[in-house]
């Protein structure tokens, strides 16, 4: 197998993330969440791992789907309390050197004036580790607790979204030239005024007329993850992301929503090579496979039934509380994530609402591989060769249990085999993963906006005064 096999490790700031329940073991640590140990720990371990990066999940509202109500959600501790995942990334890039720390942030609650200022504030912080997971958002809680009175429709979200990515990337690209700080203490110059430039944005849902607020930093805009998988969802991908997550229990899925993402990316212009597909799944690895399948029954004994559900409908909008357990699980028109009912309806298996609920309690939506580092790196290439994958995100069981045993039983496996990396390459985020130079390359939209200038003259917008210099700056 010539491709090597990228992790990244799943997690969000809350209690258990995708295996409601697990909490209540008593190896499990997180509950600690708050903690900012926790955080130092999991990346410590991580590093030693060599995993591309910790990508924070995260959202904005509560699961109040299932039965009408968050009962559940806060009754099990199921994604509430949920912490913000941004002030995450300081202390894990104190606490390693390479790892990445891919953080999401919904493009449905946030300005992207202010948001652009803490993106480059962390990458700044960072030098350069910070990915930026991109979302729309899918819970009605959410938009009601911030004023909007609701979700925008599914595919709008994701027009917001367009426009949403377009202001950063003239903001983070084109608003600063290289250059323009100067540091020049004998003439007491800081910044060449006329290299900073407004970005005169003016669309259909934001106007942001003025200045980004930060010098450009290591990676101007950090590397760009997206986990959309509906048809509004792999466009916006193929346009901007540079690394993609999908979650799906089926593997026929998963090599045709790979094959798609990549033919959508080369009629972009891209190059299809340089978009990373990263598929959830779970381990749980031991020395041989009695005792994984072992670990496994214990684990799940500890799965909270209704913690699973009040997942499973806050992800797909349908309320499983309303059914049997014997239900067959049917494709539904919602408003929430629609290729989780996609997946589900269309996929290998016809699933019924118990059987959902039991799969779904460990680890979420995707497929769960137990059994010895050679029986879990066997079906890890097996996945890769036969659906062109390029790496996957772990959930855990167990925090951190299930990444320790990953570390340190799984990857030396790997490792003999030749297809998974044995050292970090140099630089930032955007270094480590694709090799080349730590911007966004030419062929990606937001190359468009670097000359803001002449994109306004093109565009025919009238283009900022420029600011007088009070003597000629040589630089």
């Amino acid at each position: 197998m010539s491709k090597t096999i990228r992790f990244n490790a799943f997690e969000m700031n809350c209690v258990g993330h995708q295996s409601p329940g697990l909490w209540t073991h008593p190896r499990d640590r997180s509950w600690q969440y708050k903690d900012l140990e926790y955080w130092t720990d999991l990346a410590k371990i991580l590093e030693r791992g060599f995993f591309d990066a910790v990508f924070i999940a995260d959202v904005i509202g509560y699961y109040d789907v299932y039965k009408g109500s968050n009962y559940h959600a806060l009754h099990q501790g199921v994604q509430i309390p949920v912490n913000d995942p941004l002030q995450l990334a300081a202390p894990i890039a104190l606490a390693t050197e390479h790892l990445g720390i891919g953080i999401t942030a919904s493009t449905s609650f946030e300005h992207p004036y202010t948001f652009a200022r803490r993106l480059s504030t962390a990458d700044h912080h960072t030098k350069g580790r910070v990915g930026w997971n991109i979302v729309t958002s899918y819970l009605e809680s959410g938009a009601r607790n911030v004023g909007e009175g609701g979700l925008r429709r599914h595919d709008n979200r994701y027009e917001v979204a367009g426009e949403y990515v377009e202001v950063l990337y003239k903001l983070l690209e084109g608003s600063w030239e290289d250059g323009a700080v100067l540091r020049d203490r004998e003439r007491r110059i800081f910044i060449d005024p006329a290299k900073v430039h407004e970005i005169g944005h003016k669309g259909k849902y934001f106007e942001v007329p003025g200045y980004h607020l930060c010098e450009p930093s290591p990676q101007r805009t950090p590397v760009l993850f997206q986990a959309g998988a509906s048809g509004a969802g792999k466009a916006f991908a193929a346009q901007n992301a540079e690394c993609v997550f999908v979650s799906t229990p089926a593997r026929s899925t998963l090599k045709q929503y790979v094959a798609d993402i990549r033919r959508l990316a080369a009629e972009a212009g891209r190059d299809p090579a340089k978009v990373l597909v990263y598929a959830l799944i779970t381990i749980i690895v031991d020395e041989t496979d009695a005792k994984a399948w072992a670990k496994f029954e214990e684990y799940k004994r500890h799965v909270s039934y209704d913690g699973a559900l009040v997942l499973l409908s806050g992800w797909s909008g349908i309320d499983f509380g309303q059914y049997a357990p014997t239900d067959p699980v049917k494709a539904v028109e919602t408003n929430a994530i629609i290729s989780v009912v996609e997946h589900l309806a269309k996929g290998d298996k016809e699933w019924t609402i118990d059987e959902l609920a039991r799969w779904a309690g460990v680890g979420g939506l995707g497929p769960v591989f137990v059994g010895s580092p050679a029986t879990v790196a066997d079906q890890l290439q097996e996945w890769v060769e036969d659906t062109d994958v390029d790496g996957f995100n772990l959930a855990y069981a167990l925090a951190h249990e299930s990444f320790e045993d990953v570390v340190s039983l799984l990857v030396p496996e790997l490792q003999r085999r030749g297809v998974y990396p044995t050292a970090y390459k140099p630089g930032t985020l955007r270094e480590k993963l694709f090799g080349d130079g730590p911007l966004l390359p030419d062929n990606h939209p937001a190359a468009g906006f670097r000359d803001i200038e002449k994109f306004k003259a093109a565009a025919g917008a009238e283009g900022a005064a420029p600011v007088a210099s009070p003597e000629p700056l040589a630089v």
